[in-house]
């Protein structure tokens, strides 16, 4: 009895493997897919799609299914999917503040220019 883990009711095999492991596959697909979106391969529209169709999946097919391989999928390829869509919100964000940073620092330098006495 010493060191015996309970198995959940309704769990096969395969579903706890990969319950198991499941948050270091969903940063392994994000990053990967996150990857590809920043060098051109995928799109805004495209990462956008995909997240929304594998939310559906796993709400509306993963979450009530019977098997429990299915739910353990359908529940890593919707958070990875939603860890890819915060890729370009990530990049827009970062973005953003490097173009506020250059305009910034173009205003000082124009006060600076035209404060200055010759």
């Amino acid at each position: 009895m010493f060191g015996a883990h309970a198995i959940e009711h309704g769990s096969t095999r395969s579903g706890r493997w990969l319950r198991a492991r499941r948050f270091r596959l969903t940063l392994w697909i994000a990053a990967i897919e996150g990857l590809l979106y920043l060098v051109g391969v995928l799109n805004w529209w495209l990462v956008v799609v995909i997240a929304a169709i594998a939310v559906l999946l796993w709400m509306y097919g993963g979450r009530s299914s019977r098997s429990d391989l299915v739910r353990q999928a359908t529940w890593v390829i919707a958070v990875s999917q939603l860890l890819v869509l915060c890729v370009p919100i990530a990049f827009w964000i970062v973005k953003a503040l490097a173009i506020g940073l250059v305009v910034l620092i173009a205003i000082a330098a124009l006060i600076f220019l035209f404060t200055e006495r010759p």
